[in-house]
């Protein structure tokens, strides 16, 4: 038997259900560690299995920096407007465009990169390497890890999130796909620069 003060800490740390702290928790053996993980683990699989899930209703969460000189609109959608006129998915509507204020990025996802712009930036960084007598795999690697690196900067799903480093903008999207028990996606953004 878990305690109901267990269950209301767990709640509130993982915004759960409450059904399903009490069943982690039980899971856990009462250990709320072991819990978040049991967690966050069903969550990514209910994530994942929304993904083929159209979205169809959303908002647009329009963001001006308070310079006045940077300014964003983005378009987040949901399956349903149930989730999209919540005040959790308006707020995160707002922290992902306040976020693409930030970090600018250029694309939402490495699918949404040119294939010839993939390659220019290989060659450019196999360029960088010749002469460096490493053997073929490993500048092969180092490759891998350059367009990694840049990847992380120009797509907004691979950034990490400016309000927390340890999780990714795709990560917080797969939190909240997990919490709203639908499919949440940026569909498209604009950035403004003066």
């Amino acid at each position: 038997m878990v305690d109901i003060k267990d269950i209301q800490k767990l709640r509130e740390q993982t915004q759960a259900p409450i059904m399903e702290c009490k069943k982690a928790l039980e899971e856990a053996q009462g250990d709320l560690e072991k819990a978040k993980l049991i967690l966050k683990k069903k969550g990514e699989l209910r994530a994942e299995k929304k993904q083929a899930e159209e979205t169809k209703e959303g908002i647009i969460e329009a963001y001006i920096h308070s310079n006045k000189k940077v300014g964003v609109l983005v378009e987040l959608r949901s399956q349903t407007d149930f989730v999209s006129l919540t005040a959790e998915f308006q707020e995160l509507a707002h922290n992902i465009a306040m976020h693409i204020a930030a970090m600018n990025p250029r694309y939402i996802s490495p699918d949404d990169i040119p294939t010839e712009e993939i390659e220019r930036m290989k060659k450019e960084y196999s360029e960088e390497l010749q002469g460096s007598n490493k053997p073929p795999e490993i500048i092969e690697k180092i490759v891998q890890g350059k367009l990694e690196k840049e990847l992380q900067e120009v797509c907004l799903l691979k950034q990490p999130y400016i309000k927390d480093e340890n999780k990714t903008i795709g990560d917080l999207l797969t939190e909240a796909t997990a919490k709203f028990g639908e499919k949440i996606e940026v569909k498209r953004f604009v950035r403004f620069q003066i």
